[in-house]
């Protein structure tokens, strides 16, 4: 699940408003011309988009008679503007949607079925899980791109100075080892995220979700979710736990922290492995360490699997529909796959791509060995949206400015206009 912001809402709306989109284009409708796509592609368009861009050039070479018009639509505003997008029935022919969103689309039938097309001929090579997460009531409407999961990732130096040989497997663990890191290295031992996606471990530990899917029940207020929480809250404070950040560029401060060496440990995912690498604290990228989230109380250790999958538009023409779908077999393919994850360190969905080249990234290496911790979400479109309410109530509790029973509350109850037939 991708956190950061590809670009300015402004550089977006003009790209958006340049490109229409996909199946209307009125020059790439001829029998007897080339078909034009639109891709909205939703990665990161410093570190990510130029690999992209390379693979699309690559694809029209080998496919004389399709052209890609890519337009990289910053992460945080591509929900959005893709619903609005479909609803009108000007969306992209493709789009790289966030695994949390594509249930969503495909409930409003925004996306086509994918089953038994050119797109999936490859499926039995991608990771099981990942396909059941791209699917909405038997369907598959996405063919999974990169996959992560969020990892304790700690600078190895700076525990090695504390004295500290291995990671902390529990959250009472990672407490300790924070102070000893304060002591011995003269730095914050431990920072933590406000934002709700990074709350969920905390959760896990405790054996709970924010909703109970199955049984069709709001839980974030629970015993159990309050137990979670209340240990999340308790690392903000304490020798060497940083306090909450609670500003909107708090994500950049966090990472800016840790890639500097001023903090020796922060939850985060595989998306930043090469902002890692960038930073002074990591020149050696074995001086980056990855381990499994802490544990809770019930010995229960995991993250939510994340990632990305590319969907085609159910709106398009059938041109466009098949040209749509000879792309997205091709930027899904082994090749592709290990072409993404060497020039930009993000996890391959398929085995066959994790080749020895992509093995030998140490960043990499070290998420895979994490990916069998991570939860799959819930089959329930409106589970992503959840994530909202807590990003707005979670900074209040961490910043003091309401108690945890209140902002829980306020969760519930925001819960139940999101997910109505779950209330009690």
């Amino acid at each position: 699940m991708r956190r950061g912001i590809a670009a300015t809402a402004l550089v977006a709306s003009l790209a958006l408003a340049a490109t229409a989109c996909g199946g209307s284009d009125s020059d790439s409708g001829k029998a007897d011309g080339p078909v034009t796509l639109t891709w909205w592609d939703t990665s990161n368009a410093t570190n990510e988009a130029p690999t992209y861009k390379a693979l699309v050039e690559e694809f029209e070479a080998a496919n004389k008679n399709i052209k890609v018009k890519y337009v990289n639509v910053p992460f945080d505003q591509a929900q959005n503007k893709f619903d609005t997008a479909a609803g009108s029935k000007g969306a992209p022919d493709v789009l790289r949607s966030e695994v949390g969103w594509t249930p969503a689309f495909a409930k409003k039938s925004y996306l086509l079925p994918l089953d038994g097309t050119e797109a999936l001929a490859d499926r039995s090579e991608f990771r099981s899980s990942l396909i059941k997460q791209a699917q909405y009531e038997g369907k598959t409407y996405g063919v999974p791109l990169v996959t992560d999961t969020l990892a304790l990732v700690y600078n190895k130096a700076l525990f090695k100075k504390a004295g500290i040989t291995k990671a902390p497997t529990t959250w009472d663990e990672l407490r300790a080892d924070a102070a000893k890191v304060k002591d011995k290295a003269g730095v914050d031992g431990y920072w933590g995220s406000t934002a709700g996606y990074y709350g969920q471990p905390f959760l896990y530990g405790e054996g709970t979700d924010t909703v109970d899917a199955d049984a069709k029940k709001i839980t974030v207020n629970s015993a159990a979710a309050k137990k979670g929480y209340g240990t999340w809250l308790g690392l903000f404070s304490g020798k060497g736990l940083h306090k909450a950040d609670t500003t909107a560029d708090a994500y950049a401060h966090i990472q800016d922290a840790f890639v500097s060496g001023k903090v020796a440990a922060i939850i985060q995912g595989p998306w930043e492995i090469t902002n890692f690498y960038k930073g002074s604290a990591f020149k050696d990228k074995e001086n980056l360490g990855i381990a499994t989230v802490p544990a809770g109380s019930t010995g229960k250790a995991g993250a939510p699997t994340g990632g990305h999958n590319l969907s085609v538009y159910a709106g398009s023409d059938k041109a466009h529909q098949s040209a749509a779908l000879k792309f997205v077999k091709f930027m899904t393919s082994a090749k592709s796959q290990e072409t993404i994850a060497l020039k930009n360190s993000t996890l391959p969905t398929r085995e066959d791509a994790y080749t020895d080249k992509v093995k030998a990234d140490p960043g990499i290496a070290g998420y895979q060995q994490v990916l069998s911790a991570a939860q799959p979400r819930p089959a329930l479109p409106e589970y992503s949206s959840l994530w909202t309410p807590l990003d707005t109530e979670l900074p209040k509790i961490a910043g003091g400015k309401e108690s945890l029973d209140k902002g829980l509350s306020n969760t519930e109850l925001a819960f139940t206009k999101l997910v109505p037939d779950f209330a009690e």
